[in-house]
């Protein structure tokens, strides 16, 4: 394979990419970005590839989650505080159930670009171009707003940066205490309607006054206070993300300093495309979205162009079938992995082929549906020896009405009073939480019974 260069990709087929009309100004910023400091650092994203590689083993559990797509205007410190609480929340319900410990990573600090259906959208028979995220271009439906702005890639990365401190600062400084975390847990589930979680997290209040009897306090075990939390996003928007590339001092590798973790979408994951040549030569780990067109040919291709060394951790296969589909595709797919011998974790995510519009017009996503594309996973994998490694939901810490569903029972109906999505549907902290302890069911199920080893 030829030497990798952090700007080979310009030199490959680019789909879902702007073209900016103002070409000096754009270099003007990637030179900008270049010289600032790196979001993430290699240390961390060494960590997180071996917490993934632990996943893939079954020896941890994948939680990954966040924002469809963050916003410039609604970017708060509330925001970002009542998502990460309710991922430490999930995190401490699925830990629960799976018995092993669970890795945060939040789509946050970067997840600012969009891939899009169409280049181009219409509303009341005026057409402009489509949103793409704040990152590329502004959602207002106005030809200005629609034209991409470099300068837009500065702001992003401002607001990543101030993200990112906060993250670290409330996932070091005490805010994410195992026994505050649990209380927080607690009050979902005194509402008649979450009845049935209630054994669930009596248990697990036992569990820590066991540990708090044993003489084990906040104070004198520091895991009690902290927690690793990474974060991750869609590598959609190459210029940004060479702009970030940096060369890591220990391994002399380039690392993308943008985030922990990145994904290629299900659009952009062309073998001899762009995104697939940027990603296949940072040393982060990689997600890369399967969805029901991905062929045997494809995927062989690409866990060769992507983790050639087979190492451990570095891949992660995303999986977006829609509810009824999984087993359509799931089985053929782990076939491939098993036949390569390809060391690969197993993530779900039920939120992008369940998408429906709703008799309001509104965008959806029945929550029963999310769930039954989980099930259908553990189904699969149980049914194949494999091993169900991790969740990707889009959710959001705010009282949206995006997902219909839950038991808080939003309706189609309900739809139109909390719809503040950019673009598609997310649930809200309740429906997360509820969905947290729907998985924990599906985990503690596969570890009360006997797995066989299969070598992925």
């Amino acid at each position: 394979m030829a030497e990798w260069q952090k700007s080979g990709w310009r030199g490959r087929p680019r789909v879902q990419m702007p073209d900016y009309p103002d070409q000096d100004a754009l270099r003007a910023v990637e030179a900008r970005l270049a010289k600032y400091p790196p979001l993430v650092f290699a240390g961390e994203v060494r960590r997180l590839k071996e917490a993934l590689g632990q996943a893939a083993r079954g020896e941890a559990f994948l939680l990954q989650g966040g924002d469809c797509a963050e916003s410039f205007a609604e970017f708060s410190a509330d925001l970002i505080r009542d998502t990460f609480k309710v991922m430490l929340q999930m995190a401490m319900v699925l830990t629960y159930g799976a018995k092993v410990p669970v890795v945060k990573v939040g789509r946050m600090a970067g997840q600012f670009a969009k891939p899009r259906s169409a280049p181009t959208e219409t509303i009341g028979g005026r057409e402009l171009p489509s949103y793409r995220g704040d990152i590329i271009n502004g959602f207002d439906f106005d030809p200005a707003a629609r034209v991409p702005d470099p300068q837009r890639m500065l702001q992003a990365y401002t607001q990543a940066a101030a993200t990112l401190n906060l993250l670290r600062a409330f996932s070091q400084g005490g805010y994410a205490n195992v026994h505050q975390v649990h209380a927080w847990t607690l009050g979902f589930t005194q509402g008649e309607e979450a009845a049935r979680y209630r054994d669930v997290a009596s248990r697990i209040s036992d569990t820590l006054d066991f540990i708090r009897a044993a003489g084990v306090s906040e104070e004198s075990a520091h895991t009690l206070q902290t927690v690793d939390f990474y974060v991750s996003h869609e590598a959609l928007l190459l210029e940004y993300e060479e702009a970030l590339c940096r060369i890591d001092s220990t391994s002399g590798r380039p690392v993308a300093g943008s985030g922990h973790l990145l994904w290629i979408g299900d659009r952009t994951r062309q073998p001899d495309g762009a995104h697939v040549e940027f990603c296949r030569g940072v040393q982060n780990p990689i997600g890369l979205k399967c969805g029901p067109t991905m062929s045997a040919d494809d995927l062989k291709r690409l866990l060769e162009i992507l983790n050639p060394e087979n190492e451990p951790g570095r891949l992660t296969l995303i999986t977006r079938f829609g509810a009824g589909s999984v087993g359509d595709h799931l089985p053929r797919l782990i076939r491939v992995v098993r036949e390569e011998g390809a060391e690969v974790l197993w993530s779900c995510d039920p939120m992008h082929g369940n998408t429906i519009k709703s008799s309001s017009g509104f965008k959806t996503r029945p929550f029963d549906s999310v769930l039954r594309e989980v099930r259908e996973f553990f189904a699969v994998h149980k049914a194949e020896g494999t091993i169900p490694g991790g969740v990707h939901f889009e959710m959001t810490g705010k009282d949206v009405t995006e997902c219909t569903g839950g038991v808080r029972a939003v309706t189609e109906e309900d739809l139109s009073s909390r719809y503040h999505t950019a673009c598609d549907p997310r649930l809200n902290a309740s429906q997360s939480l509820e969905l947290a302890f729907l998985v924990s069911e599906e985990l503690s199920a596969r570890r009360d019974r006997p797995a066989r080893s299969v070598a992925l």
